[in-house]
């Protein structure tokens, strides 16, 4: 079962819902998932009868994951500022370092004020204030909160990191239950095992196995997803910079795999991948329209240039990038970014 005939297999209705329900289920229930369908005894029966063999990913490597109990939470196309790996909050954040960051702005549950913060941090009040606003944009505890506050809106399950390796990005996921192995079927065996079992017997045998298949299907198709993602996105992923973003729409990813545009939507929507600068991203930051990478550049330039009025942003944008925006687009597209008007923004 290869990874492009395990993505592009046709299934029955209920075998669909099945399959829709895996590739949007977050990684720590997919893992539960993955021990409960292990830890049944007909599992155990088929990797001693040769049925089932667990044969580990070539290709795969591991990563840990920084800030781990917290749920990343932003809109479907990201923050600006967590995408510029270059900007002056990334660079910030490096200044802070891991384990300041995680202490005084993760798991504070002192609640320290921002001058506590910037003490402890080494740095200015503004900078604290700055990046517990950032922080409060983007992430929710939800490991150490209390279980009785309501959920966000959308937290997204964190599956993988990218690292630059010899100036080339390379994947880690961070899960190695999921990961350790490629599950393959012997057919012969199969056919074998189920002919000497009982008729419960081999119903249970042949259930395990095609909800194994329905599994294998969902680690294939997101491996070979974040594979196109970092190719696409490698210029990106090296200069740190958010306009060397490629467009790359999901239709035309879907069509590149050969699967349907639904699978790769459902497979996205709720995942985030960590940056080489320690952030972590939605997945769907790394498939963006044309729109949104116009929104980043008119972001770029309206932080760096506050004076300037919406028109002056408009013929900015223009001039830069070829884009005609009328003023009423550029005025929302500020307004969605945070950013005050003319005079009233402060560079993130």
């Amino acid at each position: 079962m290869s990874f492009r005939t395990a993505v592009g297999t046709r299934t029955g209705v209920h075998g669909q819902m099945k399959l829709a329900r895996l590739l949007e289920m977050p990684e720590s229930d997919f893992e539960a998932k993955v021990r409960e369908l292990e830890g049944k005894e007909v599992f155990s029966k088929l990797v001693s009868f040769g049925v089932v063999s667990v044969q580990p990913y070539s290709q795969a490597r591991f990563s840990a994951r920084n800030f781990g109990g917290w749920g990343l939470r932003t809109s479907s196309e990201g923050l600006p500022e967590l995408l510029d790996g270059n900007g002056d909050l990334a660079t910030l954040m490096a200044r802070v370092g891991q384990e300041n960051f995680e202490e005084n702005f993760l798991r504070d549950e002192e609640g320290r004020s921002d001058s506590e913060r910037a003490r402890r941090c080494q740095i200015t009040p503004d900078e604290a204030r700055r990046l517990r606003e950032f922080v409060d944009r983007l992430y929710v505890q939800s490991e150490f909160s209390d279980s009785n506050q309501a959920a966000p809106s959308q937290t997204f399950s964190a599956v993988a990191g990218i690292d630059m390796e010899n100036g080339r990005p390379v994947l880690g996921f961070f899960n190695r239950e999921i990961w350790k192995g490629r599950y393959r079927v012997n057919e012969g065996k199969r056919a074998e095992l189920i002919r000497s079992l009982s008729d419960a017997d081999a119903r249970r045998a042949e259930k395990l196995i095609a909800e194994l298949e329905f599994v294998e299907r969902r680690k294939s198709t997101l491996f070979l997803v974040l594979e196109e993602i970092v190719k696409a996105q490698a210029e990106y992923l090296k200069t740190r910079d958010p306009g060397k973003r490629r467009p790359l729409t999901q239709k035309s990813l879907a069509e590149k795999l050969e699967i349907s545009p639904s699978v790769i939507n459902r497979l996205i929507s709720n995942k985030s991948v960590r940056l080489p600068w320690g952030l972590e991203a939605p997945m769907k930051t790394f498939v963006p329209s044309g729109k949104a990478i116009l929104r980043g550049h008119l972001h770029d330039i309206a932080v760096k240039n506050p004076g300037l009025s919406d028109e002056a942003l408009r013929l900015e944008i223009k001039r830069l990038h070829g884009a005609a925006l009328s003023r009423r687009s550029v005025a929302q597209y500020r307004k969605e970014f945070g950013l005050g008007g003319r005079g009233n923004r402060h560079k993130n």
